[in-house]
């Protein structure tokens, strides 16, 4: 996306395009009415990352039209960051500047914030980094109030801690999310309430107990918790796994356990075509899986999923690629209704639109 593409002004209009784009793609299905959820116009993105770019004594942002990593073009305000990363990312690239020991082949900065206000720092650079950099690493995190990460080939320094902690309120409680810098994190807070506020909806009356694939570190999991008896869960993130249960733990979710397996272990697993010692102690055998959620990468659900998934009276299928989760409900359709159908504006000015469908069994 280019910075050009950002026009408050025709917010309203291209979200409706894409609106549209999605009631065509999906006109061979039998939906009803679709639910729409806007994002904020303005300073939506909790993370970004940006170029840095060398040019004598100066030093400055850069971003590039899409499909042209040739052509830098300076970047001096930006209205898609969140209001911390805003307040923060000019000043501290200025400040960067004077410190030879900071700047020097310094090639990008990425950033990780929460609605709660917490600012994450990542460096990255094209040199060895060590102690002697920590240490002046240290300037910016006073004047800033932030926590930095440096990185270098296979080196990684943290000071203090790489992680923020996001705080969410739902629907009057608030969950604490432990977000790990350079791990997957939903990137637009406000729209991200919305789908799980929507998925809480849909799954109200559900009864009985969950199965989730590809759960992160528990964005959806931990919420849904209260609408069954019991959720298990799968994520093959390390990285992920470990935030999850530090969120289990620290927001009292007693009936939520989460494997770091691949979607397709545990699918074959529950259809007892394999035997892990991961699953042990869970008796899975007397948990009554009345829901499936899954929320799959880009490339969907493959066909072994797909064909546990339709074994579940209710599926929820969150979906960050409308033409893949078209393709996985041709199949899916064949036993199951569309009850619900949500987009989601995660990406505003771009054609991405996340997509939400809960399904009953016919």
């Amino acid at each position: 996306m280019a910075l050009s593409d950002i026009q408050p002004e025709r917010y309203d209009q291209l979200l409706a395009e894409k609106v549209a784009g999605v009631r065509d793609s999906f006109v061979d299905f039998v939906i009803p009415d679709v639910e729409v959820f806007a994002s904020p116009k303005t300073n939506y993105r909790l993370r970004a990352e940006f170029r840095v770019w060398h040019e004598g004594d100066d030093l400055y942002y850069v971003m590039f039209e899409p499909g042209d990593n040739r052509n830098p073009i300076r970047v001096d305000t930006c209205e898609m960051v969140a209001p911390r990363i805003r307040d923060v990312m000019f000043e501290l690239i200025d400040v960067i500047k004077e410190n030879p020991a900071l700047r020097f082949k310094l090639f990008q900065v990425d950033f990780l914030s929460t609605l709660s206000g917490e600012l994450l720092v990542s460096l990255l650079y094209h040199r060895p980094i060590d102690d002697a950099w920590a240490q002046q690493v240290q300037t910016l995190r006073e004047r800033f109030s932030i926590d930095v990460v440096g990185r270098s080939r296979k080196k990684k320094l943290i000071i203090e801690r790489d992680f923020v902690i996001e705080k969410l309120d739902i629907n009057g409680r608030v969950y604490e999310y432990k977000q790990v810098e350079n791990s997957f994190t939903q990137p637009n807070g406000e729209v991200c309430k919305d789908m799980i506020r929507w998925a809480l909806d849909v799954t109200k009356d559900a009864g009985g107990d969950l199965v989730e694939f590809y759960c992160g570190s528990g964005t959806f999991t931990m919420p849904l918790a209260q609408n069954f008896k019991r959720v298990v869960a799968t994520e093959i993130s390390k990285t992920s796994v470990r935030a999850a249960e530090y969120n289990i733990e620290v927001n009292g979710i007693t009936n939520l356990d989460v494997l770091r397996m691949p979607s397709e272990d545990l699918t074959l697993v529950l259809q007892g075509k394999k035997e892990t010692r991961k699953v042990e102690g869970l008796d899975l055998g007397s948990c009554q899986f009345s829901t499936v959620l899954v929320d799959p990468p880009r490339s969907g659900l493959d066909d072994e999923t797909v064909a546990q998934v339709t074994e579940y009276e209710h599926i929820v299928y969150i979906s960050c690629n409308p033409d893949t989760l078209r393709e996985n409900l041709k199949i899916i359709t064949a036993t199951h209704k569309v009850e619900r159908f949500a987009v989601f504006d995660q990406f505003p000015y771009t054609h991405h639109l996340e997509c939400g469908v809960y399904l009953t069994r016919k």
